[in-house]
């Protein structure tokens, strides 16, 4: 973890790996790898943490707004674009576990703490630090977070919008907005705290409308 390239990159790739084996070891696969990954990715974060000075949270206003706003946006505009179907077999532990049982609740609880406390540091240092920064120069350290340059801003966000196609508009928009948020505060707490939210309210209105669909 010593290489400031591998902090920033390996953990977030050890975690998509892990993503894309979601399902391929059988129907109940999706559930353990996704608790598996969780449980990694925290081990990940305590290991990147003394290399990634930038990764630290920051409860801020600004960030619960935007956060909030990017999950108005992901339900809001279902249906009104173009978008590939690509989930296959909707994860529903309810389904998978029977409804109301201890295993279903469980694992909807790890997908809620995983989203919410894990999900957005991987994902903020790598797209949000390291991505943006590094389009802009090889030689990221040296490039400031506060930096604003036209190419990084929308090749990041469109990789961001690949990494989630079927739901690509509202994700494009997402990486706007927390990109915009680290370029404006000059750190990346507040992008990590918005996204939280946002992964946290989306949690919160797949359970309450059983829109499983969103996971």
């Amino acid at each position: 973890m010593a290489s400031p390239l591998l902090a920033r990159v390996a953990p977030f790739a050890v975690f998509a790996a892990l993503t894309s084996c979601q399902g391929v070891f059988g129907e109940s696969s999706p559930y353990w790898l996704y608790l598996i990954k969780t449980l990694i990715g925290a081990w990940m974060i305590g290991l990147m943490r003394p290399f990634v000075s930038e990764m630290r949270w920051k409860i801020s206003w600004e960030g619960f707004l935007a956060g909030i706003v990017v999950f108005a946006a992901w339900v809001g505009l279902e249906g009104l674009y173009p978008a590939p179907n690509i989930s296959g077999k909707v994860w529903n532990p309810h389904e998978h576990f029977g409804v109301q049982t201890r295993w279903a609740w469980f694992f909807v609880l790890v997908r809620v703490a995983g989203s919410t406390l894990v999900v957005p540091p991987l994902e903020e240092v790598f797209y949000r630090s390291f991505l943006y920064r590094y389009i802009a120069k090889p030689d990221f350290l040296n490039v400031p977070l506060r930096f604003l340059t036209r190419i990084p801003f929308l090749a990041a966000a469109a990789l961001f919008g690949l990494a989630h196609l079927e739901w690509w508009l509202p994700a494009v928009l997402c990486a706007f907005c927390y990109q915009g948020l680290v370029v404006w505060r000059d750190r990346l707490g507040d992008a990590m705290t918005a996204h939280a939210v946002t992964n946290f309210l989306l949690a919160l209105w797949v359970i309450w409308k059983g829109a499983w669909q969103y996971w």
